[in-house]
């Protein structure tokens, strides 16, 4: 049986599924933004390691416990930050799309900035998983 969607993340994520291939194939302008805008991603759950579902994992336990979580801190360490991070302004604050392993990658590096694109919502439509 599959695990719901933590309620955490229903309160502060987005309520549409998006693709990421459709997200990655957007043509948007890369800028730096500081990483304390989103760090804040690193207290909600949204590092689900488990094939059945969602697990309530944050970012956070999975850096400060990379024994624990040796999959998941391994894939931080191996993500390419040369792409830049896709967030979207929702609720009062950016939110990534994708990009959360390079987040915490460029953390664990000590970057002061991140270079992000910012996905406007007028995109959502263009972005819409298909059902």
């Amino acid at each position: 049986m599959k695990k719901d969607l933590p309620e955490s993340i229903k309160e502060v994520g987005f309520d549409f599924n998006w693709s990421n291939p459709k997200v990655w194939a957007l043509t948007l302008p890369t800028e730096d933004i500081p990483i304390a805008d989103l760090v804040w991603h690193f207290e909600y759950p949204f590092i689900w390691p488990l094939p059945d579902g969602y697990d309530e994992v944050t970012p956070n336990q999975v850096m400060d416990d990379p024994d624990t979580f040796k999959d998941e801190y391994q894939r931080t360490l191996d993500a390419d930050i040369s792409y830049p991070i896709d967030i979207m302004f929702w609720k009062n604050r950016w939110l990534i799309l994708d990009g959360l392993h390079r987040l915490m990658k460029q953390y664990l590096n000590h970057a002061e900035t991140v270079q992000v694109r910012k996905v406007p919502q007028s995109f959502i439509p263009q972005i819409l998983k298909d059902l």
